[in-house]
C-alpha cells in the first residue's frame, strides 16, 4: 500500500483471448473514508477499435459481463463466501453474493449502488468505482480482504477477451481461487 493509501497493479490477458487493441489494463484500489473503497480501471490503447457500452442512467442491470465491463471480487481471506460486482462503461452495475464457488446470486440492495464516473479519449478509457464495503456482512473492520480485479474487453468484432491479476490454469475464469490474488486490509477497529 502506497503512502496515499493506494496500491496500483496491472491486469493481464488471458494467453487465449488476445486483444491487439488493448496495450494494459491497470487497477488502482484503496480505501476513502472509513470502509468506503475507490477502485480506479485505466485501460490505454485504441479505445476507439472496443465497442464501448453507451453511457446511461445509473442502474442495476445483468449480464453486463457479455460486453466491456469491469469487474471486482472480494471475499474475507480464507473464507468461502465472496461478493461479486460489475461496472459497466454504461453507469450500470451489478452485485452478487456467492456462498462458495459460483454458488449464489443477484444482491437486490439499492444501498450498494456504487458510485461510477467514466472518462474516455481515443487511448484511454478510465471508469472509477466507489463503493460502500461497510454495507456488505462479513467485511469487518481490520479483517484481511483476497480481492479479484478483472475486465472483459469486447473489440469491434464482438471478440471478448479476459484480463485480470492472474489467471488460473485453463479457460478464464474470475471466480477462481487463484485469481483472487490481491490482498487489503479493512480499516478500522473492531470495538
Amino acid at each position: 500500500m502506497s503512502a496515499n493509501g493506494q496500491s496500483e497493479t496491472l491486469l493481464y490477458c488471458h494467453p487465449d483471448t488476445p486483444c491487439p487493441a488493448v496495450a494494459s489494463i491497470k487497477a488502482t484500489i484503496g480505501w476513502k473514508q472509513g470502509r468506503t473503497l475507490k477502485i480506479v480501471y485505466t485501460l490505454n490503447g485504441a479505445v476507439d477499435r472496443l465497442r464501448v457500452p453507451p453511457r446511461r442512467s445509473a442502474r442495476r442491470a445483468n449480464g453486463l459481463w457479455r460486453h466491456t465491463c469491469f469487474e471486482l471480487f472480494i471475499a474475507a481471506q480464507n473464507d468461502a463466501e465472496y461478493y461479486e460486482f460489475n461496472f459497466s462503461p454504461s453507469g450500470e452495475w451489478a452485485a452478487y453474493g456467492f456462498r462458495s464457488y459460483r454458488e449464489g446470486g443477484s444482491i437486490d440492495n439499492d444501498d450498494l449502488e456504487p458510485n461510477i464516473a467514466v472518462q474516455q479519449s481515443g487511448e484511454t478509457l478510465e471508469l472509477s468505482a466507489v463503493l460502500r464495503a461497510d454495507r456488505l456482512s462479513g467485511i469487518a473492520p481490520e479483517i484481511r480482504l483476497s480481492m479479484g480485479l478483472s475486465a472483459v474487453v469486447e473489440d469491434l468484432n464482438e471478440s471478448l477477451s479476459y484480463w485480470a491479476l492472474k489467471h488460473p490454469f485453463g479457460k478464464p475464469d474470475f471466480h477462481h481461487p487463484d485469481s483472487f490474488a490481491f490482498e487489503l486490509t479493512v480499516p478500522g477497529s473492531k470495538s
